[in-house]
This record gives structure tokens, sequence and C-alpha cells, in this order.
């Protein structure tokens, strides 16, 4: 691979990289009650094939459906495993020893 090329690769990687970002942005900005909504009707246009973009899209859609409700559901889990493990604060007055090592020149 040329320098050219090697450059041109890197910049259309950049580029998608960008889309997708926006993307994610553009989906987690989206309700997920409204989503839900749209499951059945997504799940069924899926389960019908057809040879076309629509049917296409469908899948693509409700695949983000599910993205963002299987994102929720871990968000939620690691929120619940937090409040219920805090971390545990230092004793007064205790201050934790950094872990050193004597290294000799």
């Amino acid at each position: 691979m040329t320098a050219k090329q090697f450059g041109a690769e890197s910049m259309l990687e950049s580029s998608l990289e960008s889309s997708l970002d926006k993307l994610a942005q553009q989906i987690l900005s989206l309700d997920e009650a409204s989503l839900a909504s749209l499951w059945l009707k997504y799940k069924e246009r899926m389960e019908n094939f057809q040879p076309t973009k629509e049917w296409e899209k469908a899948v693509i859609v409700f695949f983000v459906i599910n993205a963002v409700r299987a994102k929720n559901e871990i968000f939620n889990e690691q929120i619940l495993k937090m409040q219920n493990h805090p971390p545990q604060p230092l004793p007064t007055g205790e201050k934790k020893k950094p872990v050193l090592r004597l290294v000799r020149p």
C-alpha cells in the first residue's frame, strides 16, 4: 500500500468513524419508550422478508431499538450495582499508604 492509498484509507476511516459517532449521538437522544412502541412493528417487518431496501432498513431499525434497550439494561444494572456496593471511604485520620518499592540503581 502506498502512502497515498494509506492516507485516503485513513481519511475514509476517520469519516466513517465521524459518521458513526454522529449516528450514535442521534440514537442516544431518542426516547426508549417511543422506541419500545415501535419494536413490534419492526420485528414483524423484519420477519416478513422481502428483497428490498425497506426490509433492510427495517432490520437495521429493529436492531437499533434492541441495542438501545440492551444499553439501558446494562447501564441500569451497573448503576444498581454501584448503589448496592458504594466505595468505602477511608476511616478519618487514617491515610492509605502508597505502594512503593525501593529501586536500586
